[in-house]
């Protein structure tokens, strides 16, 4: 579904990606893996197009991505939560949903019951401020309001960030029923193995900014734990 070839970032004089070659494959959980600081979200920021990139390809379902504006790839159906969710904080929870409405493939005049039922803690605070929500409620609207534009890829930059354990296994069972129930394909970055473990079909590792190892995620042996991800 993506492919990502030979891919070349910097920012300034500094290099960030270095030939990055990799395929997320249709119909995958995808955890993006590594230290901090090499190039996790610089890659999923090129995919959107919110930061550009030097050379190489970035194919959506055979469509070079590095032609279109963000807004477009949206509309391809790619969905992406950031790091940080970056939902509006002086909005409703109704009002952060209906800007997705905007982008969504399938014309609707307001949201579709299946989120509530996915994120029934949103029904329940429609009227409350964004900002005033905990992290994990937050998380949980984001993801939300990706959802509303009915993508075929879904990305998600450290999903589990600052969030309490419950809330991290509701969403990781959001994620595999996505996945499982709806064959949405989801390319995640994540730093906490059991989670990765847990929800992931596929891994692919970054060191340095450059790709250094992928495959099955029972490939994700503890010596490359070790080796790529341990700090």
């Amino acid at each position: 579904m993506l492919s990502i070839r030979n891919l070349e970032q910097f920012y300034g004089g500094s290099h960030t990606l270095w030939d990055v070659t990799m395929e997320i494959p249709s119909g995958s959980v995808t955890c993006l893996m590594g230290r901090n600081g090499m190039g996790k979200t610089t890659l999923l920021r090129c995919v959107m197009g919110l930061v550009s990139s030097k050379s190489g390809q970035i194919l959506y379902e055979g469509k070079d991505l590095r032609t279109l504006a963000a807004e477009q790839r949206s509309r391809l159906g790619i969905g992406y939560v950031p790091q940080g969710r970056e939902i509006f904080a002086q909005l409703s929870v109704e009002e952060n949903l209906r800007i997705g409405l905007s982008v969504r493939r399938t014309p609707s005049r307001g949201v579709p019951e299946h989120l509530y039922e996915m994120f029934p803690v949103l029904k329940k605070m429609l009227r409350r401020r964004g900002g005033d929500l905990s992290g994990g409620q937050q998380q949980q609207l984001a993801i939300a309001r990706a959802l509303l534009i009915e993508p075929r890829l879904l990305i998600l930059d450290e999903p589990c960030e600052g969030i309490q354990p419950n809330i991290v296994h509701e969403i990781g069972d959001v994620i595999l029923r996505l996945n499982r129930e709806h064959g949405l394909t989801v390319l995640l970055v994540e730093q906490k193995l059991p989670f990765a473990r847990r929800v992931a079909s596929e891994f692919r590792v970054l060191d340095k900014g450059r790709f250094v190892v992928g495959g099955a995620i029972a490939q994700l042996t503890d010596d490359l734990v070790r080796h790529h991800l341990t700090v």
